[in-house]
């Protein structure tokens, strides 16, 4: 990467000097640091992006109990015992995984959704490629070089970082807790984000104190660049005067995402107005040894989980005590999902579509989605395949959370994706019935198994229809059919597979913002 390419793609907060090119110069009388802009800013809604890195296994994490059977056989060796799973209130088929009780208890609450088997029509299974598909939000045959949120951030901050800070926006546009700032927030000309290197690194800024330095040359000319960096920096200043303002937070335990949400509540807490958050954790490649062989609830998925599901609900524990969990919600993703089939080795390889948690106050709790139609007799190969498109979480965050309008969304994603009732809605005026646990609408089809053609018959409210047609592992296979029909009622639509090896695939129904997936069977 050239070196001029490098310095704008990635504004990485050790702590940094410049901004746009262009140093700036810390004033002591400056607007920017008038408390009361930090504590007249706290109408501004926050989302909180949470990347579990490696590809988390969802079979084991949203366990399927209404499939239960199917599940224990693909995968023996590692399945959760039905007696240990955590049932989820107001869903008999559908449970968590053991270790996961504070986001169950999240759930009661109604500050938890699951939305089930998210993914997209092509999927990759590699680690580099699905991570920058998610991260960009773009079609698997598709390479773009911004982020679905820098692109966000770029549309409501247009100018930006031409003239930034200023008095209507002093604070960094996003935040990210790690090295550098990823493609989730890189914006058509600079990275929108901020990276803080970790939270020793914010610990550090907010005591005063530096790391260890060598005691050498380099070390002395890392002291001086310090020194100045933080004389110099406006957006370290106001980091540093947000974290002042708030003395006192819920317990926290002890992990790295825990440590990256503590320092993100107490941010928000103390006044900063930027709109996105990113953490990361790490680990979840479990290829082998996912699971204690006795005790398929324990091991290195389990404390993976628990970290995950403790550290959240300590995030939500200290947003309701800090009074500003009405402003916040988050969001978890995984780059892919794993295998329905486990392996030889006690672990699980790459797979498809996953389940995504949405978690907050103003998060309609429930379960979004069916379980997983799993076949009887999985093979290695088969694979989970979507009902959501990733997409689909992103436009809804962006219009029901954001308030981004219509056009303005298109413009982001660049092309329209259906919004789902997952965020309460009328934060931005909008009326969105929840329909979470509706069963009005039906796919079945005649015959199942078939030879050469069965008819698939579908029940449709009205409005854009679209059928696809997914092979075992997950991957779309070809459009069945899409219209938009003016009236709710039974549609039919003959298939004919003869040209189709033999075995398991998968008609995917969407109407509207409802899908359902059926498992059809080639013989």
């Amino acid at each position: 990467m050239e070196r001029r390419k490098f310095l704008r793609n990635s504004l990485a907060l050790i702590t940094p000097t410049i901004i746009g090119g262009n140093p700036i110069h810390v004033l002591t009388k400056h607007p920017l640091f008038d408390n009361t802009v930090l504590a007249t800013s706290n109408n501004d809604k926050v989302l909180v992006i949470i990347q579990l890195s490696g590809g988390n296994d969802g079979l084991n994490t949203v366990i399927p109990l209404g499939e239960y059977s199917k599940y224990f056989n693909a995968r023996n060796n590692i399945a959760i015992a039905e007696n240990k799973v955590l049932k989820v209130t107001g869903n008999d088929a559908t449970g968590l995984h053991p270790s996961m009780t504070a986001m169950q208890n999240l759930f009661s609450d109604g500050k938890l959704n699951i939305v089930q088997a998210v993914g997209y029509p092509q999927p990759s299974f590699s680690h580099f490629r699905a991570t920058d598909i998610w991260m960009s939000g773009s079609d698997s045959d598709q390479y773009l070089n911004t982020g679905w949120a820098g692109r966000y951030l770029d549309t409501m901050n247009p100018n930006y970082p031409d003239g930034y800070p200023n008095t209507n926006n002093p604070d960094p546009l996003a935040i990210q807790i790690g090295s550098l700032a990823t493609l989730t927030c890189q914006g058509p000309s600079v990275n929108m984000a901020l990276s803080i290197s970790d939270p020793s690194a914010f610990y550090n800024l907010i005591d005063g104190t530096d790391q260890p330095l060598p005691n050498s040359n380099a070390g002395y000319e890392l002291s001086f660049l310090r020194k100045m960096a933080k004389q110099t920096n406006l957006y370290a200043a106001r980091i540093k005067q947000a974290s002042d303002n708030v003395t006192q937070q819920s317990t926290y335990p002890n992990n790295s995402l825990a440590s990256q949400l503590k320092i993100v509540a107490r941010l928000i807490k103390g006044g900063l107005q930027t709109k996105v958050y990113l953490v990361n954790y790490g680990g979840f490649d479990t290829h082998a040894g996912q699971v204690v062989a006795t005790d398929t609830s324990t091991g290195t998925h389990a404390n993976l989980l628990k970290a995950l599901s403790d550290s959240v609900s300590a995030f939500q524990t200290d947003l309701t005590n800090l009074e500003v969990d009405d402003r916040v919600i988050g969001m978890t993703y995984s780059e892919f999902g794993r295998r329905i089939k486990s392996n030889a080795s006690g672990g699980t390889d790459h797979g498809s579509a996953a389940p995504l948690f949405l978690f907050g106050k103003n998060v309609r709790g429930g379960v979004f989605g069916n379980n997983p139609d799993l076949p009887a007799n999985a093979t290695v190969s088969d694979n989970i395949p979507y009902q959501y498109d990733f997409r689909t979480i992103y436009s809804t965050i962006l219009q029901n959370w954001f308030c981004v309008s219509e056009s303005a969304e298109l413009q982001i994603m660049n092309k329209q994706f259906t919004t789902i009732p997952i965020i309460n809605a009328s934060v931005c005026g909008i009326n969105n019935p929840n329909s979470i646990f509706a069963k009005d609408a039906l796919i079945y089809n005649y015959p199942n198994p078939f030879t050469n053609q069965t008819k698939i018959e579908f029940k449709t409210n009205g409005g854009h229809t679209l059928l696809q047609l997914l092979d075992g592992s997950g991957t779309l296979i070809k459009i069945l059919l899409e219209a938009t029909y003016n009236f709710a009622g039974m549609n039919s639509y003959m298939f004919y597979g003869d040209n189709l090896p033999s075995g398991v695939y998968y008609v995917r129904l969407q109407n509207l913002d409802k899908v359902f997936v059926k498992a059809i069977v080639k013989m």
